[in-house]
């Protein structure tokens, strides 16, 4: 998941994975997860076939923490493509044996290893399952290895950004499979290998994502979201940059502001900051921010790994000035509406200066929209049936961008961060709630089974 600001606070409630590492601190033993009228034996209706599910899932956690030790322990840092290609390799023989049809998407166009795609026909409505398989830890780090910190807590490099949620979606289909629902549900898998440093061109290292959508009834992701088992992703802020190059009149600092001359590029610049602050800042879900500036009298960026350099002097007026930033909105419209402003900003300089503005779209806003939250609801309902409690929407502002995101608009419905829940992710601290591992399975295999079983006419996908 592409970082929103990542270590999270441990201060949740018994259900959560805080408990558990308390205990590795040595502070007390977690409690269980809440029990209910379907804890542990299955949801508290009386379908058979969910019920099944659920002992499914029980009778094979210990298989499910053996697959996510063995992947968590194989490096799949973005820029380690054979390791992204090998984890590819073990879920792939996973889903295999599951009866999907699988292929490797290959990465050389993009600049990255590639991408698993599999797919289970059948009549039902389709859905499109999303996970990913690099991690941000490369060859490098030293936080290389799946370690247990007590019984129902392990650290490791991705063990919940996102391996864990990878594990989930293998383990929620062999419980359909135990369960006798698999061979009837239509679901298609797609595994990016880059989702933490995303190849270029993005178009195309996101087109066999995108291609999986079509006609999809829903698409569901499985990162860890907010890692807290009571929340979900029914929006995510998109992520872009900008670029913003001033130009002034170079001259003697002496002559500065002359009729002649003007202000400079640097003044220039800092006019146009201040202005975007002043009118866009405090919009509900918007932040943007300016990460990078270079001015002076001679300026070299590049680009790509956001540096650069910059030489002037303290008596010449500043001939160029680059800036470059992020920015983050909620909505496709809410998108439009500010790169407008910025435009607008940019378009009224002061005196023998000039501005430009350049937009680069990276992730584009997953939106609330009416079909996310009655995936929710139904989400939330399941979970409450299974005695494992609400589920309510997580505020956007409190998660990064990620892979669902380009497809959401292209679905009736979405919701995403229905991974493996934890703590800490993108650090050398990443910690798993192992408990949630079955509870999060069951909520994810009954709600595939819930949506299979639905008819195949729904809304259209949204324009």
């Amino acid at each position: 998941m592409i970082a929103a600001g990542r270590a999270r606070s441990a201060g949740w409630a018994a259900l959560v994975v805080a408990a558990a590492l308390g205990c590795a601190a040595g502070g007390p033993e977690p409690r269980d997860p809440p029990a209910g009228p379907g804890a542990p034996g299955g949801p508290g209706g009386s379908d058979a076939t969910e019920a099944a599910i659920a002992r499914a899932v029980d009778a094979g956690n210990p298989a499910a923490i053996a697959l996510l030790e063995r992947i968590v322990n194989i490096n799949s840092g973005t820029m380690n493509l054979a390791g992204v290609r090998e984890v590819g390799a073990v879920l792939r023989a996973e889903l295999d044996a599951l009866g999907f049809t699988t292929r490797w998407v290959e990465g050389a166009a993009f600049g990255r290893a590639g991408h698993l795609v599999a797919e289970h026909r059948a009549a039902g409505p389709h859905l499109l399952l999303i996970g990913h398989l690099d991690t941000v830890f490369e060859p490098s780090s030293p936080f290389q290895r799946f370690e247990r910190v007590s019984d129902t807590a392990a650290r490791g490099p991705g063990v919940i950004d996102m391996k864990g949620g990878d594990v989930i979606i293998v383990h929620a289909l062999r419980a359909l499979r135990a369960a006798g629902a698999l061979d009837r549900m239509a679901i298609t898998v797609v595994m990016n290998g880059d989702e933490e440093h995303p190849g270029e061109p993005l178009a195309e290292a996101r087109r066999a994502l995108i291609d999986a959508a079509a006609g999809a009834a829903a698409a569901i992701g499985f990162e860890d979201g907010a890692g807290d088992p009571r929340l979900a992703n029914i929006a995510r802020r998109g992520a872009a940059s900008w670029t913003l190059r001033s130009t002034g009149t170079p001259a003697h600092s002496s002559q500065i502001f002359r009729d002649d001359v003007g202000p400079g590029a640097i003044f220039e610049a800092a006019r146009v900051l201040e202005a975007f602050r002043v009118r866009l800042a405090g919009q509900p879900y918007l932040t943007f921010n300016p990460g990078v500036v270079l001015g002076g009298t001679a300026v070299t960026l590049d680009a790509p790994h956001n540096q650069g350099s910059a030489a002037g002097k303290l008596n010449v007026v500043a001939k160029e000035l680059v800036v470059q930033g992020d920015l983050r909105t909620l909505s496709p419209e809410q998108l439009a509406q500010v790169q407008g402003t910025m435009r607008e900003i940019v378009a009224q300089p002061l005196p023998h200066t000039a501005s430009a503005i350049e937009f680069d779209i990276g992730y584009p806003p997953m939106a609330p929209t009416d079909g996310n939250r009655e995936l929710l609801a139904l989400y939330d309902a399941i979970s409450r049936e299974l005695g494992l409690g609400p589920v309510t929407a997580v505020d956007p502002l409190k998660t990064g961008a990620a892979d669902v995101s380009f497809v959401a608009a292209r679905v009736p419905m979405a919701l995403d961060g229905i991974g493996l829940s934890g703590v800490d992710d993108h650090t050398d601290r990443e910690t798993a709630d192992l408990r949630m591992l079955p509870a999060q399975t069951k909520r994810a295999a009954v709600l595939l089974y819930r949506l299979g079983k639905r008819s195949t006419r729904r809304p259209a996908p949204r324009p």
